[in-house]
């Protein structure tokens, strides 16, 4: 797979760096709140980055999944958000919500999260995503925190993925245009 890769963008000692940082970050924001705070991981490329951010999180956390869609098996956003798995909870109110995604590209799915959580009254809604492509965003969105910001390349690696291959890298780097574009 590494043939597949053009460059490595983010290497592993940056990615621990990355996650410590917003760690730290989401620490200080909710040290004494005094309510759940729930880190929801938008299943699956953002997996790897999940894990390795609430283990840096001094806080409790509970974990939680959703499953949501708008690739298939394409490289750019369908415009279309599928949610497949959901949470079964009731106690919305009273919990600190962050939704942790692996890369903001166009913004719709994360801007439709967090009005799904609005709607659902948490007590707190905010995101956290590894990258942020702001070059292609196609609603007015912008994560609360964000490890790092890309150019407009298309990455995996570190959970990102192309067509379902190359999640298991250590690193994010840009996949090659000839990978994607002969398919």
């Amino acid at each position: 797979m590494n043939k597949d890769i053009e460059s490595i963008l983010v290497n592993e000692s940056e990615l621990d760096a990355l996650t410590e940082r917003l760690a730290a970050r989401i620490d200080e924001d909710y040290r004494d709140t005094g309510r759940p705070l729930v880190m929801v991981c938008i299943l699956k490329g953002s997996v790897m980055f999940y894990v390795d951010l609430i283990k840096k999180i001094r806080r409790p956390v509970e974990m939680e999944f959703m499953k949501v869609s708008s690739y298939g098996a394409g490289t750019a956003s369908s415009g279309c958000i599928n949610l497949h798995l959901d949470l079964k909870r009731t106690d919305y109110p009273s919990l600190d919500v962050i939704l942790v995604e692996d890369i903001v590209d166009s913004g719709r799915t994360l801007s439709m999260l967090t009005a799904l959580f609005r709607e659902r009254k948490v007590h707190s809604i905010a995101t956290c995503t590894m990258l942020d492509k702001p070059s292609r965003r196609e609603v007015d969105f912008a994560p609360d925190y964000a490890g790092l910001s890309i150019p407009d390349k298309f990455v995996v690696g570190y959970g990102l993925d192309y067509n379902e291959y190359y999640r298991d890298l250590p690193y994010v780097g840009i996949l090659k245009p000839e990978v994607y574009t002969n398919h």
